[in-house]
Parts: C-alpha cells; structure tokens; sequence
C-alpha cells in the first residue's frame, strides 16, 4: 500500500533529507578544515618571506595593533643577531571587486621592501593584473618619506594599471595604509630597533 501524500509526510521527508545533507556537510567540513588552514598557513608564511629582507632568519608569530578603530595584522623579522631588519602587515583596502588582501613588507627604516597580493576579486584581465610583477614591483623599496603613495593621476608617483583606476587606487592606499600602521608599530613599547 502507498503511502498517502500529506503535509505530515512532505514534512517529515523534508526534515529527514536536511538533516543527512546537514551531516554529510558537516563531516566534508571536518575533514577539509585542517588541510584548508595549513594550506593558508603555508601561503602566509611563503607570502612574509617574500615580503621581507632576505636578512630576515627569525619571524615572531603574528601579533595585532589597533590603528583608527581597526586590527592589523603583522610579523616582525629578526637577523641572526637578534636585530629587528623588518615588518610584514596585512592590510585589505578595498578595490573594484571588493577586499583586496594585501601583505606589506618593510625594512627597518620603513622603507617598503615588497608587498604581496594574498587574495583579490578583481576584474580578469583588468584589475586583476595587480598581482602582476609589472605592477607591483614599483613598490620595491619605495620609500613613504621620498614619494606619494597615490596614482599619477592623483598627483602621486605610482602607475595605474591602465583602464583600472580603481584598484590602483585602492592598492596604492592600502599600501599607504600599511605606512602608517608601520609608524604606529614603531612608537609602540617594542620598538623595531630594539
């Protein structure tokens, strides 16, 4: 005998058939999580090293300061010495296509040393090409003392990347931002020059 259609039995099916999917998503999720993390792990630290002089042979864990009502992210690097050489921060302005995660890395005297796109959702083949070496390399060894961190068409020295203003906007200011979140660093109890 079939069973008769009702609102009890769609209910009851409905009801059954979330709770298996609700579980097979759960465990796809506890068995991807730590692959997932140690992935990001390995790309953050691949990213500081990059990001940091290549005197850089000790990296402190990830600390945080607060700056304007927000929390940054940064590593300090150390020599073989123990002598502060540099500063690796996170900073996510935002672009076209929204955030646009940025790694910043700097001497010890604040000048930027590289910088590193993390992730981004700009447009291909436009505001895309920020994670291109064409572009930026004109950060390496820029230094926030000696040049404006804008576009050339804000009067700044840093070249857009054509037909995307708006992400070379946002990553010029990002850049810009991370400055003064390494100023902030700087007059902190722990200063870089320990």
């Amino acid at each position: 005998m079939a069973v008769q259609s009702s609102f009890k039995n769609m209910t009851v099916c409905l009801f059954a058939i979330c709770i298996v999917c609700s579980s097979l998503l759960a465990g796809v999720y506890a068995l991807t999580k730590a692959p997932i993390d140690a992935a990001a792990a390995a790309k953050n630290e691949a990213a500081i090293k990059e990001v940091l002089p290549e005197t850089a042979v000790t990296i402190e864990e990830e600390r945080t300061v607060d700056f304007e009502g927000a929390s940054y992210a940064y590593n300090l690097a150390y020599d073989e010495a123990g002598n502060t050489v540099g500063c690796a921060i996170n900073v996510a302005p935002v672009g076209f296509g929204g955030p646009i995660s940025i790694k910043v890395g700097f001497d010890a005297s604040g000048v930027i040393w590289n910088t590193k796109v993390l992730s981004q959702a700009e447009t291909p083949g436009l505001g895309a090409k920020c994670v291109e070496a064409s572009f930026s390399e004109q950060f390496k060894g820029f230094d926030p003392a000696q040049k404006k961190l804008a576009v050339k068409k804000d009067g700044g020295d840093v070249d857009a990347i054509t037909a995307s203003t708006i992400t070379s906007r946002a990553y010029a200011d990002g850049v810009a931002l991370a400055v003064k979140v390494f100023q902030a660093i700087a007059q902190t109890p722990m200063p870089l020059n320990e």
